[in-house]
């Protein structure tokens, strides 16, 4: 097409209806009633009628906030957070007596977290909100009287208006079609970002509108349109419009939705009768579903624990304070007489112990709050957005063919990436490419084509395999075949029938009518490049561009098509050469889901009447006429064959009709198409089916949707990580199934449960009047069937056999309904492989939820269509391709890619390193805060629980945010435990996520006693140290104020150095961060000491007069910081070297530089949790087996033949069993 000017034929009338007249008197005769009141004024939006009405503006609104609801729904979304309402209740009591610590202290860090939360949902809804600008600024032409139309923003349209939209434009609001430039007022629209399907959709004016083709003709138009209210409902459309004081029924024919696209037609006329939110597309429009990870929920039970904890150790300390205080006047005796316990307030009144123990309780619930860290939820945030950020720029994650990377649509689940159980993954479109191809057909009973297709391929290499021959790399697995034709959709190679050589063929003239009925049969539109006069075709689906493709490849081009005309260039069997011949088009009987085939009537050039048409085979073998069977057999035969090569085919008959036959059916469809009932469309349908009958067979087409690239590749590593694979399809069993060899989820030898509902018992079941009994038996049928497999897989597992469990449709019905469903369950569980073949978008999305709920394991689902969507919003994470099925899938997923190969490093190696980096984080937030809590409560101990806090108010309320935060969040962005060629290398290092190793209870406890431990080591440490010994030169002794800066300096010390062991990879930032941390302390005392005293307290030049200069400082705080990471080194260095987890056995081989050694990584592969059963590396084991286990087999039959003679002396070398086991 280089650099040529498309010119498009323009045509009308290729669908079999009439303008504007099929409806339904009963739905009509709801207008004005309830639900159907709505009144729209055609071109007269401004009137005063109209301005009655008050219909809503066409502006859309996609934001969670506005500028007067952000600041109070912001603070409520924060403060609805348990652990935030709770410093919320601290900050207010801060400003009661009964506070430990002064009330601006206290509030600082609470605003500061609060405030950085809020900035990320301002930016977040910032975008949103640029978004929503973008969309409603857009501009379309809005007729403004007179006949003139002007340039107006989406957003000022008003319900009347009437607009000119343009070919490849959006429509703006949900608009009634007035007319096109087509004469017969159609118009062609694609609805992909509505329901994901790229076949477009045909849409035609009332008869009345459908001359208004030219701007002038508006001057004077006006009608009223009354029709149905706002409604979420995208098909259905019931209205009537008044034009010249006639009533014209409309239909879901004349509604133009918004956000569709006007395709293959210059120009359309609509009118405006929805606006904004009142639009389909947006009374679609729901929140997803709120998704949550485990790991962020089982941090929610850690903070509940730490709230218990908390309550507890205040409800001690409290009581303790009551009993002291009750007791520190006795017989008029003062214990404590430094107290002046004769002189107090109710804080402390020994004459009302209850009263002060009671006020104690709140005054320790307030001191304690730093055993629950305030910084955490708004680092998690902070950390996941920039994990998000690396995930999006992940130049291996772009796909440079369609330019989309990767794109993370939340943050939520970032670590939930790393814990994947099970993957349940559409077919078509997500494991293949959607984008079909011309490979094979069978003509008269001859099957032509000798391309071999991707599953062919992977059964010659699994039986390659079988014979004992390796496989070469893994890179040549799923290898596209080196014959790659250059043509789009056409990937047939026989010299038979290619270049004319069709015309040498014994039936010649069955192949003409087989090509003629490809460029034919079909609602293609043309495309001519008027530079290179090559066409091009826009169609409804993949399949049938393939087949006018192949068509035009063969000899029968198609290049034009009017009103009622179909053109072709054919290859003329007589004198061998391209000829120009027309088609006239009468009738286009419809595809759809339940006729499972398509039909034309057209009359040649020389008058005949032909009846052309393709099908699935499960519906066009019953229509074949009995002298039109010739080829049946062989045809049968290659479809088989083909199914088995994992190809679509489709059945390709026709036959002639007589005069009076075709105008006998015509008048009877037109009659019927007119028809005003209920049953209607079968009354249609029954009229179809008498014309499509008695066909005459010619042969059957064959497609390959071929694998995506890496498909293969993607799910053996996948396989080798622990992850099980479901396949849920709806295509039929025998393309699924093929497509499992292709991706080695089957291999040969791998037993396979099928339950299917195909079945001579179950059609004789089908055939049953009583429907309830027969639903009855077939379903007793499927739990037999279960039964069955179920002891099967007990056998198999005793044999460590793998097994494959294949499901169809009808089956799964029965299999998912509540008495059944965990019978299915348990064998699917079991099974190494399983496929759901013919699967509604309902039941894949019941399938995930039943896998989620009662594995309790994280589910992924990924897909690309619309009817993915139920199971992607299902499932703990939905992965959205963004592939040729449109946009709905990827907006309603958390995560797109462009291709399926991307998973692997989505999950093995983003996966792995986000469940580790906010593990280890969320771990240490833990670690660091009862680390410096518990020093709280120890001083509380030895201070007689008086609620005197041991440091001063801003070191405490600083801590969290200032000298501990900044290096955990490091952490959770940089931290890697291997990198990401090793990620990929050993993927069973995955299983530490499934198996939630690094944030299991044990591990979390082990973390909160080494907190407990390091506070321990350093209060006690310092008291010890420092209790009764000079401190300065002049004998003075420590001080509340030296002893709470000591230990507060020891604390950071500690928290951040032992930040630096933790980490596995260190750059730049984190040593910035965590020895920056530890400088700004030491910065921050300097500077807030040398403040007025009356605001730094006891901090007032402690640092320069007393610590400084004081070498005991120094020493103790270098001693207790050995001291206190001693336990951990000590635990880790024994734990990494006898019981080592498996990173750190890959740091091993890494550091030790053997990662290129096989025998040193074949030593670590065998530390797998969970064995690989599916994946052509499996496939590969399972031959090696069967081989050696071949020839051991016939190495022991002649051992025992040659060695008969030897009986007795093996017997009595049986007699010792060391001989015994060298023998062997």
């Amino acid at each position: 097409m280089a650099g040529g000017r498309r010119r498009r034929h323009h045509f009308g009338r290729i669908h079999a209806f009439t303008c504007g007249k099929a409806s339904l008197k009963e739905e009509h005769s709801l207008i004005g009633g309830p639900g159907f009141s709505r009144k729209v004024y055609c071109n007269d939006p401004e009137s005063a009628t109209a301005s009655l009405l008050n219909y809503g503006d066409n502006y859309v609104r996609t934001t969670k906030y506005t500028l007067a609801t952000f600041i109070p729904k912001s603070l409520f979304e924060q403060f609805r957070r348990v652990a935030n309402f709770y410093f919320l209740v601290c900050a207010i009591l801060s400003f009661f007596p009964v506070s430990p610590y002064s009330g601006v202290s206290n509030v600082v860090p609470l605003l500061v977290v609060v405030a950085a939360t809020m900035v990320k949902e301002f930016i977040e809804d910032f975008r949103r909100k640029k978004q929503d600008i973008e969309m409603n600024n857009r501009k379309v032409k809005v007729h403004r009287g007179g006949g003139d139309f002007a340039y107006s923003k989406w957003r000022d349209l008003k319900v009347g208006d009437v607009v000119r939209v343009e070919k490849d434009e959006f429509f703006p609001a949900d608009l009634i079609l007035l007319a096109s430039n087509y004469d017969d007022a159609i118009c062609y629209v694609e609805t992909m970002n509505l329901d994901g399907e790229t076949n477009l959709k045909l849409k035609q004016a009332l008869e009345g509108t459908s001359k208004l083709q030219e701007d002038s003709y508006f001057e004077n138009f006006r009608s009223v349109i009354s029709c149905e209210d706002p409604n979420a409902n995208l098909y259905t459309f019931v209205g009537s419009m008044e034009l010249e004081d006639q009533q014209y029924p409309l239909s879901p024919q004349q509604l133009l939705l918004r956000d569709s696209k006007l395709r293959n037609t210059d120009f359309v006329y609509g009118v405006v009768i929805f606006t904004g939110h009142d639009t389909k597309v947006m009374q679609n429009a729901t929140d997803p579903p709120s998704k949550r990870s485990k790991i962020e929920k089982r941090m929610d039970k850690i903070i509940y624990c730490l709230f218990f904890l908390l309550i507890v150790i205040s409800f001690i300390g409290s009581i303790l304070f009551g009993i002291t205080t009750n007791d520190d006047i006795e017989n008029g005796r003062m214990k404590r007489w430094y107290l002046r316990p004769d002189d107090t307030e109710i804080y402390y009144d020994p004459n009302e112990p209850v009263a002060a123990a009671i006020l104690h309780f709140l005054t320790a619930l307030m001191l304690y709050s730093y055993l629950i860290p305030i910084s955490l939820y708004v680092s998690i945030e902070i950390v996941k957005v920039l994990q998000s950020i690396f995930i999006n720029q992940d130049e291996k994650m772009y796909y440079e063919e369609t330019d989309k990377p990767a794109r993370a649509r939340t943050s939520n689940l970032n670590e939930e990436l790393g814990q994947v159980d099970t993957i349940l993954s559409d077919k078509t479109g997500t494991l293949t490419c959607n984008s079909m191809e011309f490979i094979k057909c069978s003509i008269a009973g001859v099957a032509y084509g000798r391309v071999a297709t991707e599953v062919e391929r992977a059964l010659s290499r699994r039986h390659e395999s079988d014979s004992g021959q390796e496989l070469k790399e893994n890179k040549n697995i799923a290898k596209v075949g080196e014959s790659k034709s250059s043509i789009k959709g056409f990937n047939f190679k026989d010299e038979r029938i290619m270049n004319g050589n069709w015309m040498k063929e014994p039936n010649a003239n069955v192949i003409q009518n087989f090509l003629r009925l490809l460029a034919v049969c079909h609602t293609a539109i043309p495309e001519v490049d008027e530079g290179t006069g090559k066409v091009s075709y826009e169609a409804e689906s993949p399949d049938e561009a393939a087949f006018v493709i192949a068509a035009r490849e063969l000899g029968f081009e198609f290049y034009e098509r009017t009103h009622t005309n179909i053109s072709l260039r054919e290859l003329d069997p007589i004198t061998g050469l391209k000829t120009q011949r027309s088609y006239k088009l009468l009738n286009i009987l419809e595809f759809s889901s339940a006729r499972k085939r398509m039909s034309v009537i057209v009359r040649d050039e020389e008058g005949k009447l032909l009846l052309l048409s393709k099908g699935a085979d499960s519906v066009m073998f019953e229509r074949i006429a009995k002298n039109g069977r010739e080829f049946e057999e062989m045809t049968k035969q290659h479809i088989s064959e083909y199914a088995d090569s994992g190809l679509r085919t489709l059945i390709l008959a026709y036959r002639e009709l007589s005069e009076e036959e075709y105008h006998r059916f015509n008048k009877e469809f037109t009659e019927a198409k007119n028809l005003v009932s209920a049953d209607q469309e079968q009354i249609v349908e029954n009229i179809i089916q008498n014309i499509e009958k008695d066909l005459i067979l010619l042969g059957a087409t064959a497609v390959e949707d071929k694998l995506q690239d890496g498909v293969p590749e993607c799910i053996d590593k996948l396989a080798q990580a622990g992850i099980k694979l479901w396949v849920l399809t709806g295509d039929k069993m025998e393309t699924a199934i093929n497509i499992g060899y292709a991706c080695s989820l089957l291999r040969q030898g791998m037993k396979q449960i099928i339950i299917s509902s195909d079945t001579p018992e179950n059609k004789s079941l089908e055939k049953m009047e009583d429907k309830s009994a027969a639903e009855a038996a077939m379903k007793s049928s499927v739990i037999r069937q279960l039964r069955e497999a179920k002891a099967l897989l007990s056998s198999s597992h005793e044999n460590y056999e793998a097994l494959a469990l294949i499901i169809d449709g009808k089956s799964l019905t029965y299999a998912l309904e509540d008495d059944v469903k965990d019978l299915f369950l348990e064998l699917a569980i079991g099974c190494a492989s399983v496929i759901c073949c013919r699967s509604s978008p309902k039941q894949k999305a019941l399938v995930t939820r039943l896998v989620k709920t009662r594995t309790g394991s994280t589910t992924l689902a990924i897909g690309d269509g619309a009817n993915d969507v139920g199971m992607l919003q299902e499932a703990d994470i939905g992965i959205g391709i963004s592939g040729v099925e449109g946009m709905q899938a990827v907006m309603s997923s958390d995560i797109a890619i462009a291709q399926f190969r991307f998973l692997e490093r989505l999950l093995l190696v983003h996966g792995h390193w986000c469940y580790r980096r906010i593990s280890s984080m969320i771990c240490y937030f833990f670690y660091k805060n009862l680390a410096f809590g518990f020093t709280l409560f120890f001083f509380e101990m030895y201070a007689s629980f008086s609620g005197q806090a041991a440091y001063n108010d801003w070191f405490m309320s600083l801590y969290n945010v200032f000298f501990t935060s900044l290096p955990v969040i490091a952490l959770g962005v940089f931290d890697q435990d291997v990198s990401s060629k090793l990620c990929l290398k050993f993927p069973l290092l995955y299983q530490e996520g499934i198996q939630n190793i690094l944030f299991s209870w044990r591990r979390i406890i082990g973390w909160a006693l080494n907190g407990v431990v390091t506070s321990a080591i350093i209060f006690f440490f310092c008291i010890r140290a420092m209790e009764h010994q000079a401190f300065r030169k002049s004998g003075e002794v420590v001080g509340l104020e030296v002893l709470g800066a000591t230990m507060y300096t020891c604390a950071v010390w500690v928290v951040n150095c032992q930040m630096a062991l933790s980490i596995s990879y260190f750059t730049y930032v984190q040593h910035l961060f965590i020895w920056g941390s530890i400088t700004f302390w030491y910065i921050f005392l300097l500077a807030y000491g040398a403040i007025d005293p009356s605001f730094s307290t006891t901090a007032y030049k402690v640092f320069i007069e007393a610590l400084a200069p004081s070498p005991s400082f120094w020493i103790i705080t270098l001693l207790i910081l050995i001291a206190s990471l001693l336990p951990y080194f000590v635990y880790s260095s024994i734990q990494m070297r006898f019981f080592p987890m498996y990173h750190q056995m890959i740091q091993w081989i890494r550091m030790d530089g053997q990662t290129s050694d096989p025998e040193y990584c074949n030593v670590v592969r065998q530390r797998s949790i969970r064995s690989t059963t599916v994946g052509f590396t499996a496939r590969l084991e399972a031959s090696k087996r069967f081989n050696a286990s071949k020839r051991v087999g016939s190495s022991t039959r002649s051992e025992t033949a040659s060695n008969h003679f030897e009986t007795s002396r093996r017997l009595e070398a049986s007699k010792r069993p060391e001989g015994t086991t060298e023998d062997r």
